[in-house]
């Protein structure tokens, strides 16, 4: 990854793998630029560290289009966006259409505004990349989060169709985790179940998405693509 003066833009970076590859990312001298929801103390720690935090709401039109306008006015070149910031809902009676709603916005509709709106901040002369965090999960779909899986497809095709529009300037790719670290109410009974789901049997930590995108963001012959990482599940 050269030119340090160009930022590299990571969405939800507030917590787990979007906050550990901010940190990575400036522990290695690049400069950052992070959006986040949700004010937390890992938040002023990136910005202690010298990221830019910019405080964002996908969940609507409006608060998309507003965070696209403060990026352009913090900054006029971009090295990469990485679209990490997600959520995950599960269908509720009487609620489908909200869940399937926030679904899309956050993890299709942000990041398609964004991509449009954006690509001139990459086009400044170096190296450029946009990936998406997408799932694993899209490989089988989920009968408990319906319209989660469905938007991380989505997000899946739109890597594809960015790819193609935006070569051979940027090159668009995605990574698809499957368990990548527990939460810390996570009880033994459910962490033994979630490790026998892949043939590897661990919890790799966040250190492993961050290998998969520098790996894509410095390998310059790779576009319109995912890096699977589920530690074999599929071979269950």
């Amino acid at each position: 990854m050269s030119n340090p003066e160009a930022p590299i833009l990571i969405t939800g970076a507030a917590q787990r793998i979007g906050l550990h590859c901010a940190e990575r990312l400036l522990g290695d001298g690049h400069p950052v630029i992070i959006s986040y929801r949700t004010e937390r103390e890992s938040v002023e720690r990136l910005r202690k560290r010298g990221a830019t935090a910019l405080q964002a709401d996908f969940s609507t039109t409006d608060g998309i289009l507003a965070f696209i306008e403060a990026v352009h006015a913090h900054t006029g070149q971009l090295r990469a966006i990485v679209h990490n910031a997600s959520d995950w809902l599960s269908e509720k009676p009487g609620h489908e259409a909200e869940t399937f709603q926030q679904m899309f916005q956050v993890h299709m509709l942000a990041p398609y505004l964004i991509n449009l709106r954006c690509a001139e901040l990459l086009k400044y002369g170096g190296p450029a990349d946009i990936v998406h965090i997408g799932d694993d999960v899209t490989r089988k779909g989920s009968a408990k989060h319906i319209a989660y899986a469905a938007s991380k497809a989505g997000l899946e095709n739109l890597t594809l169709s960015f790819a193609a529009l935006l070569a051979p300037t940027i090159k668009v790719n995605g990574i698809s985790p499957a368990m990548i670290q527990f939460n810390s109410g996570d009880d033994e009974a459910y962490r033994r179940k979630a490790l026998a789901k892949s043939v590897l049997g661990l919890e790799p930590g966040p250190e492993v998405v961050y290998l998969s995108l520098r790996h894509l963001l410095d390998n310059p012959y790779i576009t319109g693509t995912h890096i699977t990482l589920n530690g074999g599940r599929h071979l269950i």
